[in-house]
């Protein structure tokens, strides 16, 4: 089995990168600024939460700045369609 790597990956749209590094940018903000946003209402540490929320801002990030890593399991960690998922998923952890 032969595996072929291009350098011809598809670029998405530029305004859809920047709305990726725009949501990577504010979780970054967001947690340094306001760091009692990444615990739970009890104060606890919710850690599966800050895990996706820091998938979020990681896919975010480097979607946002075009990058497009040559791996299909790293491309889509870090795709547009990640961080989407891993907004939702951090929304169902907060209101949960």
């Amino acid at each position: 089995m032969k595996i072929v790597v291009t350098d011809s990956i598809p670029l998405a749209h530029p305004a859809l990168r920047g709305v990726g590094l725009l949501v990577a940018l504010a979780i970054m903000l967001v947690g340094s600024v306001f760091p009692f946003f990444l615990v739970s209402r009890s104060g606890a540490v919710d850690h599966g939460f800050i895990l996706v929320v820091l998938w979020a801002m990681s896919a975010g990030m480097v979607y946002g700045v075009g990058f497009t890593p040559r791996g299909w399991l790293w491309r889509w960690m870090f795709s547009g369609w990640a961080c989407a998922l891993a907004l939702v998923l951090a929304g169902f952890l907060w209101f949960a």
